[in-house]
């Protein structure tokens, strides 16, 4: 399916701030073009009355989901930036209508089954939640319906980049982090794995751009309601939570309890996590941040920042970029450890794109070496 030296990818629900983003990104890629897009409510139209600044560029006008023609559009990767519950029945039905229709007899231990039995189909890249938690019973609770493509969820991958290359390698699936998650984990697995930090008692003080709560339209996303405040929201029962506490317990070998608030912030993208943990013993915040510092040291978009430079969402506006440090807390035995994103690109769709790259066998930093927007 590759003709003059690119990738064919589909975008369904382009019409989205992330739907955007990846077309954005993708559009400047070298390897790929985006041979079909998505939106429902704007089928039938040019992505550039939707979105002005895409004026100019060679795009395919948005259709409808069911007006794709499976199998016979060929794609090499799929990026699905649907609502949950909608994707994981968008995706079953691409899955099986690409020649996964096996996929109902099989029993799939490992992504790398799935890949050896089905070589050469499309890959999909979720960037919703469908199929980020492994366990569908726990999916079902914290998102109020039962999961309904299990059979796909098993080979699922997570898409936490820099802490997961070699399964997203031999993926047909990969599930992309939340963006909440995407910055705590990068913050605290370092930390957990080496046994810095302790586990019973992390608290993540979160706070993202309204772009986190999507397009659609909600009053409580109105400019009068959210310019010149700040509030939490989702307290104590946020669905990111779960997702964080999965992968944290991975990490540490035990089931791993957060506190964690997020916070609606007046500004369009960025995301800055504020974490409080318990240090183990003799542990230092300088000793955390060395941790850090030796994990990342090769990570192309993630930096420890120097001295006691703090993380600001300014430093990673518009790009894939990841920045860290640690700071002493005045009370004993405690440090506080922050980080900064942009939710939209490393904490979905950059974070998408450089999945996409690890299971095409490019380089991972393809299409994504943008610097940081300022001011």
């Amino acid at each position: 399916m590759v003709q003059d030296n690119k990738f064919k990818v589909g975008i369904l629900g382009a019409s989205g701030y992330t739907g955007a983003d990846l077309v954005r990104l993708l559009v400047a890629h070298p390897n790929v073009k985006i041979e079909l897009m998505t939106a429902e409510r704007k089928a039938g139209r040019p992505i550039a009355d939707i979105f002005p600044h895409f004026h100019g560029f060679d795009l395919p006008d948005l259709i409808s989901i069911d007006d794709i023609e499976w199998p016979a559009v060929e794609l090499d990767v799929v990026f699905c930036a649907l609502p949950h519950a909608t994707s994981q029945q968008v995706i079953k039905g691409l899955m099986h209508a690409t020649n996964h229709s096996l996929l109902d007899e099989l029993i799939m231990e490992t992504p790398a089954d799935l890949a050896a039995q089905v070589p050469g189909n499309v890959r999909v890249i979720d960037l919703s939640a469908d199929f980020r938690l492994r366990d569908v019973e726990i999916y079902a609770e914290w998102y109020g319906r039962r999961h309904t493509a299990t059979e796909l969820q098993k080979s699922a991958v997570y898409g936490l980049s820099e802490w997961n290359r070699d399964a997203i390698n031999d993926a047909h699936l990969v599930a992309c982090p939340g963006c909440y998650p995407t910055a705590a984990l990068l913050a605290l697995l370092p930390l957990l794995k080496a046994g810095k930090v302790l586990s019973d008692d992390i608290i993540i003080d979160a706070k993202s751009g309204v772009s986190g709560a999507g397009r659609s339209l909600k009053e409580a996303n109105l400019y009068v309601e959210v310019a010149e405040a700040m509030h939490p929201y989702g307290l104590g029962s946020h669905r990111h939570m779960p997702e964080i506490e999965q992968e944290l317990s991975l990490a540490s070998g035990s089931d791993v309890t957060i506190s964690f608030t997020p916070h609606l912030v007046p500004m369009n993208r960025g995301e800055l996590e504020t974490i409080y943990v318990k240090l183990a013993d003799g542990e230092t915040a300088a000793s955390l941040k060395a941790a850090l510092e030796e994990a990342y040291a090769a990570e192309p978009f993630v930096s420890v920042l120097p001295g006691d430079t703090a993380p600001a969402t300014r430093m990673v506006r518009g790009s894939n970029h990841c920045v860290l440090n640690v700071f002493s807390d005045r009370q004993p035995g405690r440090a506080i450890v922050v980080a900064a994103i942009d939710n939209l690109v490393k904490g979905s769709s950059g974070q998408a794109v450089q999945n996409m790259n690890l299971m095409l066998g490019l380089d991972e930093t393809t299409g994504l070496m943008q610097a940081p927007l300022f001011p």
